[in-house]
């Protein structure tokens, strides 16, 4: 399956950004999507999945403020995040069927 992530930018402490993947090649209904990170020096860590049903989970750091969702009609998922905290900051990667998107960054000012 081929991702394109996109969506990422640079924001103020407080803001709101929603990251897109869009999935090509396989069926995208047939399987779990997720959403990981990876700040500068930091290993790449898990942030939410989603399953193929539609069931959420999230990483404790990010728990409320973010949501993850898909529209399996257009072949994609979405990651939103609102209260934007300067930690937040990282290259976000999208991940379905063991295939990883090219990462889309996320940068949060304080």
């Amino acid at each position: 399956v081929q991702l394109q992530a996109s969506g990422g930018g640079l924001v103020q402490a407080g803001d709101s950004l929603r990251l897109s993947c869009a999935a090509s090649g396989r069926t995208f209904s047939n399987y779990d999507m997720a959403w990981y990170r990876q700040a500068p020096g930091k290993q790449r860590e898990w942030v939410a999945r989603i399953s193929n049903g539609g069931s959420p989970n999230y990483a404790g750091s990010v728990e409320g403020r973010f949501t993850i969702s898909r529209d399996n009609a257009k072949r994609t998922g979405y990651l939103q995040m609102n209260s934007l905290k300067p930690e937040d900051t990282a290259v976000y990667y999208c991940k379905i069927a063991g295939s990883w998107g090219q990462g889309t960054q996320v940068t949060v000012s304080s």
